[in-house]
């Protein structure tokens, strides 16, 4: 019941996205016929007609939702206007790009996040804590794109040692060329993280469970490991979660800087050239991304906390 709930939740959430974001184009300023068309030269009355019947730009506003509607459920998104080629092939052409980027920096941000907020939690009132506390309030505080011009200045243009612009070719190769980008993105979500796992950590390490493990002699290694840190990764998988989920969505700007040929930077051009069905596609994929993950923290975060299964179960 549950499940099937969860579902029709879903399920509801992508049609009204759907619905939203195919009126939010339709109510765009412009004539849509003007970009299709393109040249002036073009603007006869006969191309125009023409044009018209073949994108159904005649037909009521619901009749032409529910004919996108239909082409996305047979995985068609149509054809760019801009590029003149299928939306999905554009995608997919873009997609290995922004979804390597959003890896690794997930993998950097829980990585080193967790072990920030671990090493500030068990040094709590300490200068290490302090100093952990600082450096991350004032990473939360510096935005994305002046991180990228720092570290283009720094490791790109000074020291040469990564590469100014580009995905890169083969595993290694993107790593390299990566790396920047990736650092430039999660920066400030090592700091959220951090945050959160020390706060949660603290909060668990005044439990009373905890004091009855290290009263009866259980080492302080295996009362973090078992009793804390365990306890405390519900918290965590989700602001981990929410972040991805953001970070799928947000690539924008970094991508801008590098001069990266991911969907961010898609979605500036599309919008720059009024390419309403890429705009529409790329919507509704950062709407399918963000589902899919909670989806996928949802279904970790039982299996972290024993509670949630039995309530779940019953």
């Amino acid at each position: 019941m549950v499940a099937l709930r969860r579902l029709g939740a879903m399920v509801l959430t992508l049609v009204i996205s759907s619905f939203v974001i195919f009126a939010g184009m339709y109510a765009a300023p412009g004539d849509p016929v003007s970009f299709l068309i393109g040249n002036p030269e073009n603007m006869t009355p006969e191309r125009i007609a023409a044009v018209r019947a073949e994108y159904h730009l005649d037909d009521p506003f619901i009749t032409q939702y529910l004919t996108w509607a239909k082409d996305l459920l047979h995985g068609d998104f149509g054809t760019s206007m801009v590029y003149q080629q299928s939306v999905t092939t554009l995608l997919g052409s873009r997609l290995p790009v922004t979804l390597s980027l959003v890896v690794y920096a997930s993998v950097l941000f829980i990585v080193i996040g967790v072990l920030l907020g671990i090493w500030s939690a068990l040094r709590r009132g300490t200068a290490v804590d302090a100093l952990i506390t600082g450096v991350t309030t004032f990473a939360t505080s510096i935005p994305n794109f002046v991180v990228a011009v720092v570290l283009i200045s720094v490791f790109a243009v000074k020291l040469r040692w990564f590469a100014v612009s580009g995905p890169g070719e083969g595993f290694f190769g993107r790593i390299h060329h990566l790396t920047l980008p990736a650092i430039a993105l999660c920066l400030g979500a090592i700091a959220v993280v951090s945050r959160v796992t020390r706060q949660t950590m603290v909060e668990q390490q005044s439990l009373d469970h905890v004091e009855a493990a290290r009263s009866y002699g259980l080492a302080q290694r295996k009362t973090v490991a078992r009793h804390v840190l365990r306890n405390s990764l519900g918290p965590i998988v989700t602001m981990c979660g929410l972040i991805v989920a953001g970070m799928l969505a947000g690539t924008v700007v970094v991508e801008g800087v590098f001069g990266l040929n991911g969907i961010g930077s898609l979605l500036v051009e599309a919008i720059n050239t009024h390419d309403f069905p890429v705009v529409q596609a790329i919507l509704l994929y950062m709407v399918i991304a963000y589902m899919a993950v909670t989806v996928i923290v949802d279904l970790i975060y039982p299996l972290l906390d024993a509670r949630v299964l039995a309530r779940s179960a019953a």
